[in-house]
């Protein structure tokens, strides 16, 4: 289907979701990596400014944080209200997560909205920034 109609690959629904964020969101492993080896956008938003990887990072699957991540998934990007996957993986104690995120070497600086950086984020929501990097 996707091959016959590819213009699927990049649509939304009501809510702005992307057939790759909906995959992600339902933990879709399979369904996932067919989107991205069809060429689904990556980076793509929905209403809320929220990436596949963002959602992940909240939902806390690992396994497609990695795939998301190596197939270059922009960590740092934000959403609307300045968050960054980070941020998400730190506030809701995706400690694996962050792991990726920092060994991906991109993101360990950068400043949402607030003005407080992923590093300040991380030691606010776990009370100690060794929970993150470790």
């Amino acid at each position: 289907m996707l091959k016959q109609n590819p213009v699927l690959l990049h649509s939304k629904d009501q809510r702005g979701s992307s057939p790759l964020i909906l995959a992600t969101y339902y933990d879709q492993l399979e369904i996932v990596e067919l989107l991205l080896n069809s060429g689904a956008k990556i980076d793509m938003k929905d209403a809320s400014g929220n990436t596949a990887l963002m959602g992940v990072c909240f939902k806390g699957y690992e396994d497609i944080a990695k795939i998301l991540i190596d197939k270059g998934a922009n960590v740092n990007e934000q959403n609307s209200m300045g968050a960054t996957a980070l941020i998400y993986a730190a506030t809701f104690n995706r400690a694996n997560i962050a792991k990726l995120l920092f060994g991906a070497r991109r993101g360990q600086n950068n400043k949402g909205r607030s003005g407080q950086n992923s590093l300040r984020t991380c030691r606010n929501a776990s009370g100690t920034l060794a929970y993150c990097v470790i």
